[in-house]
């Protein structure tokens, strides 16, 4: 049987989809960064914590729940370690440097923190891009300048690969596609 999988939601209901004021680079980048976000949120939308630490075909670790914690740690390091300057560990560090795919286990606690620190580097995220005095400030990444403008785009497009596996996630889980 060929049939196609339910939708998430409907295009006409689809929350990220926000209008972008002309003119404002800044703001466009963080809403492109706000609705990358939104997938995540909507591909993990529903599951519980075995479904959501559901790894996809072995050799590999990565589960939807890996993904919400790796994307913490890259929005730490890119912006506590790199715009900030802050003395940021990593996260998740496991015996392969791969913990927050690894550490991804099919436990209510381990889903909770994961959301909860996800949702506070998000918010840490979008502090220091309101407050930075324009998409032009330099962070430093391993010696190299790198501007606030470079790491927000960087951000989107990290976030998109790993929605593409999102996507493929969800649908392996439970038959779910869409944008």
């Amino acid at each position: 049987m060929n049939r196609r999988a339910d939708r998430f939601v409907e295009p006409t209901e689809d929350p990220r989809l926000t209008a972008i004021a002309p003119g404002d680079e800044r703001a466009a980048l963080m809403e492109f960064l706000r609705r990358q976000r939104r997938t995540l949120e909507l591909k993990c939308a529903g599951l519980d914590a075995g479904r959501l630490a559901r790894r996809s075909v072995p050799p590999s670790t990565m589960s939807l729940l890996g993904l919400v914690r790796h994307l913490a740690d890259v929005e730490r390091a890119w912006f506590r370690r790199t715009m900030a300057g802050l003395d940021a560990p990593r996260l998740y560090r496991g015996a392969r440097d791969d913990g927050d795919f690894d550490g991804a286990v099919a436990d209510d606690a381990v889903v909770a923190e994961a959301w909860r620190v996800w949702r506070a580097e998000c918010a840490f995220t979008d502090g220091f891009v309101a407050r930075a005095a324009d998409l032009d400030v330099v962070g430093d990444h391993h010696g190299a300048a790198v501007t606030l403008r470079e790491v927000v785009l960087h951000l989107i497009e990290e976030y998109a690969r790993h929605n593409g596996h999102a996507d493929l996630l969800r649908e392996r889980i439970d038959g779910r596609v869409g944008e």
